[in-house]
């Protein structure tokens, strides 16, 4: 599996994502914004679904969760929050607030758990209460 690459494409998706989020309806480039990211997020199912699927079943049979298993952009956040570069100029990102997919289960009684798919490294992290806490899975 070439995480790099995975890396790059889902990227560039939260950067898009994060453009997208600053836009006003009513911007010419809204919709041609809107539809460029469907396309990419096509892509990006049909290159990564079989993979970050079987991740995602391995995480909700941890959580003992029986929530359905969405499509990987389903976990991708509408606005990530960019990070200082690292030392090669990679810039990772954080999520909060009511960003990615619920999910319900026993271990988390009444509280608001989400799963969001972020870059560099890939991964999926956990929210719990609008705030970002754990890494359930990296890519490397």
């Amino acid at each position: 599996m070439n995480w790099d690459k995975l890396d790059k494409e889902l990227t560039e998706i939260v950067e898009k994502r994060n453009q997208l989020a600053a836009m006003d309806y009513s911007d010419e480039q809204y919709d041609d914004l809107e539809e460029e990211i469907h396309d990419l997020e096509d892509d990006f199912n049909e290159d990564y679904e079989d993979v970050l699927e079987k991740e995602l079943e391995k995480i909700y049979e941890v959580l003992k969760s029986d929530t359905d298993i969405l499509l990987p952009t389903a976990y991708i956040a509408n606005k990530y929050k960019p990070l200082l570069p690292d030392a090669n100029g990679i810039v990772s990102y954080e999520v909060g607030g009511q960003e990615g997919v619920p999910i319900e289960s026993d271990q988390f009684d009444r509280q608001d758990v989400r799963i969001v798919l972020v870059p560099n490294p890939a991964r999926f992290v956990m929210l719990i209460n609008g705030r970002q806490l754990k890494d359930l899975w990296r890519s490397r």
